[in-house]
């Protein structure tokens, strides 16, 4: 017998009032994460921090304070003072030719439930990177043509979707740019703190491509095809479709005339909130050849695919697979995975059974990352809802920093 899949839209849950005023940016009947909405990333002020071995707290730059028993030093990648853990995470191995960073900064962290926001979402007088802006057609997609039968007839119809692409100032033309695909479109924290990190050496030029979902949320819609299926379908749209359409994009060219993106996995990042969480996971987890930094706040890794994929038969339970068998039953992968969840997450009051409480399923993705060595970093907001944005403002700065830091190549 099939598993009793619990229809719950993304619509009907509870949200902070500053996301319930975020929508996403630019596609046709867009979702409700994006254009600054999906609050994500979460490190931050009075991080307790939980992990294997003693680790020295300390104040990093991002205000991070990391008191409590291992998993991370002070700041990452600024001048903050701490020692470095000795525990939490497990060092994996080097891959691609890049240094493996050791495990500073990995681990699990609680913060709030009073927040600040960090002084690099604010503009400061640095160099600003440029915006390209363009759209795609369902109509020229051979992944997502919008008539896929698992859709409900009233979504069977063609779309537009609005891309932005960012180009920090001191890319240079000709150099392979390692990158960010943002899901569920622009999202303008993340630009400001490329922006202050970048000028400041604490991150690479990372180009940041902003893509948005092609409409509605949960079964039946569009954007539930693309970021809740389980399978390396949105993997192959990022890289089929929608990359050549970036450095091909004439505006972007006529700037950059040898404009190129890595194909170093390792200099590939993924970043979702919610479902755009989840996709993000998805792609490292199904091509990891092609994405290895995945950042996933309030991460939809519950039984949220739908019922009609194709999919189905092999992960009955969607994304909450995850915790449930796939991480554990599998050899690690060269991943590297930033989780943030809140207190008062989606679901969090319903029992395990019905797979659809974000709190436990991102907890028990943690400690399965954890069991199996991955370069991991859990943060557990309290206080938050789903996609706080309050969260966002104060950990983004810090999370981008973990998550690029080792690399040095293009």
């Amino acid at each position: 017998m099939a598993p009793l899949k619990l229809h719950m839209p993304h619509t009907s849950r509870l949200w902070v009032a500053a996301v319930l005023m975020l929508g996403c940016a630019g596609s046709t009947g867009a979702g409700n994460q994006g254009a600054g909405g999906a609050t994500s990333n979460g490190m931050g002020g009075g991080a307790t921090a939980s992990g294997g071995g003693p680790g020295a707290g300390g104040a990093g730059t991002g205000g991070v304070s990391s008191p409590g028993t291992g998993g991370a030093s002070g700041g990452l990648g600024g001048s903050g003072a701490g020692g470095a853990a000795t525990g939490a995470g497990g060092a994996g191995a080097a891959t691609g030719g890049v240094p493996d960073p050791g495990t500073v900064g990995d681990g699990d962290f609680t913060i709030g439930p009073t927040y600040t926001v960090s002084p690099d979402v604010r503009s400061k007088n640095v160099p600003h990177g440029r915006l390209f802006n363009f759209t795609m057609s369902s109509t020229a997609s051979a992944i997502y043509p919008g008539t896929d039968p698992t859709l409900d007839a009233a979504n069977q119809h063609s779309f537009t979707r609005a891309i932005v692409v960012y180009v920090p100032m001191q890319y240079v033309d000709g150099t392979a740019a390692p990158f960010m695909v943002v899901q569920d479109g622009f999202v303008g924290d993340v630009q400001t703190a490329l922006d202050n990190l970048i000028a400041d050496g604490r991150v690479p030029a990372v180009v940041a491509v902003f893509v948005a979902n092609g409409g509605g949320d949960s079964f039946g819609s569009e954007r539930g095809l693309e970021y809740d299926t389980m399978s390396d379908a949105y993997s192959r749209f990022i890289d089929t479709e929608v990359l050549p359409a970036v450095t091909s994009h004439a505006a972007l060219r006529a700037a950059y005339p040898s404009f190129k993106l890595t194909t170093d996995p390792n200099g590939r990042a993924a970043y979702g909130c919610s479902s755009g969480g989840a996709a993000a996971l998805t792609m490292g987890w199904f091509t990891p050849g092609s994405y290895r930094l995945l950042v996933t706040y309030s991460g939809t890794f519950v039984d949220q695919q739908n019922p009609r994929a194709p999919t189905e038969a092999q992960f009955p339970f969607g994304a909450w697979e995850y915790p449930e068998r796939l991480i554990a039953n599998n050899p690690a992968k060269p991943l590297r995975v930033f989780l943030q969840v809140g207190e008062m997450d989606n679901g969090y009051t319903m029992n395990e059974a019905s797979h659809h409480n974000w709190v436990l399923a991102n907890q028990r993705v943690a400690a399965a990352l954890k069991a199996k060595g991955y370069h991991y970093r859990f943060v557990y907001a309290l206080g938050a809802s789903h996609c706080d944005m309050r969260v966002r403002q104060q950990t983004l700065p810090e999370t981008l920093q973990w998550m690029w830091r080792g690399f040095t190549g293009q």
